[in-house]
């Protein structure tokens, strides 16, 4: 299945490349099983939302690696791709961005063409790509704007999408500067925080090594992902149905949800669907030279994806109201 990092630390401007590059299980190291696009959104000093994306496994993209070890922000969302929904290109890879806000997503929902008539035109004309993500994106947006409020707008969005459209899982994160919002729904998908009273920190193990927090220095940071990066004992799987809100370091969890009205189980799947949405666990153990490479103390060898070749040079994009600027179509 895709893969999500989130991480705040409150306000200190820090880099995620431990995370992102560096821990035993990091999300490059996740993109050796993900290989159909990676993407890193942070947040400038003007509080905007940036993100570099492409449809190139995070192991052998460079502006990934560049980014994850130099931008400085105290609030990033990453996500390395499996596709289930849409082509391999650019703008189908997350985060996505509307509203001043970052978004990443990790499942399956279905009933897309009930949901756009949930949209009205300007709300529809954000999506630029064909995933069921970017749209549950613009539908969260909408309500956001209707209610005025973040989480009043995520809890009405998904509780009509848990009772109108069949689901699998809706795990998410969206992001504003100095905020986050993770969710689990329902249990279908793993999510784990690792919070700064139990382990939670931006660079583990690491002394300072300068003035300021971005020269090296660890500090305290909520540090959310689908699966535990390292092995600290603090990683805490969040139960099915918890909305967990991150304002800096200070975290709240809701559980406003329902179970989904039409569950989807994996058998409801197409096979390019229940393929994404395999968890590291199953497929090592479906992996013809699993049972060898446990008895060897070893991790079996990961089946290697054809690469996607891109056609025009990717670009960090500050996004302004939502709407970036022109840019040549990327898709292969």
């Amino acid at each position: 299945m895709c893969r999500l990092f989130g991480m705040s630390t409150g306000g200190p401007r820090v880099r995620a490349a431990h995370w992102l590059l560096d821990a035993p299980r990091s999300l490059r190291a996740q993109s050796h099983r993900m290989q159909h696009g990676a993407g890193l959104g942070w947040f400038s000093l003007g509080g905007e939302p940036v993100r570099d994306r492409a449809p190139v496994a995070a192991f052998e993209n460079a502006d990934f690696d560049l980014h994850a070890r130099n931008v400085p922000s105290h609030t990033f969302v990453s996500h390395v791709r499996d596709a289930s929904v849409g082509g391999l290109t650019v703008r189908n890879c997350h985060p996505f961005v509307m509203s001043d806000r970052l978004f990443a997503h990790n499942g399956v929902v279905k009933g897309l063409d009930v949901l756009r008539t949930w949209l009205t035109e300007v709300e529809h004309a954000h999506v630029a790509g064909e995933t069921d993500s970017e749209l549950v994106f613009a539908y969260l947006t909408a309500e956001i704007r209707r209610r005025g409020d973040t989480t009043a707008g995520i809890v009405e969005a998904v509780r009509r999408i848990g009772a109108e459209l069949p689901v699998f899982a809706l795990n998410l994160l969206v992001a504003e500067s100095g905020r986050l919002w993770a969710l689990r729904y329902p249990e279908s998908n793993e999510l784990w925080v690792l919070s700064p009273g139990r382990g939670g920190v931006s660079e583990p193990g690491r002394p300072s090594g300068g003035p300021g927090p971005a020269e090296g220095g660890p500090v305290p940071a909520v540090v959310i992902a689908s699966e535990p990066m390292d092995d600290d004992p603090g990683w805490r799987l969040l139960e099915p149905g918890e909305l967990l809100v991150v304002d800096g370091l200070a975290e709240e969890s809701l559980f406003p949800f329902a179970p989904p009205r039409h569950p989807l189980r994996r058998s409801d799947l197409s096979v390019r669907e229940a393929a994404s949405q395999t968890t590291a666990a199953s497929q090592a153990a479906a992996s013809p030279t699993a049972a060898v490479a446990r008895v060897q103390g070893a991790e079996p060898p990961v089946p290697r994806l054809e690469r996607v070749p891109v056609r025009v040079p990717l670009q960090a994009v500050i996004v302004r109201n939502g709407r970036p600027p022109a840019v040549p179509d990327p898709s292969v």
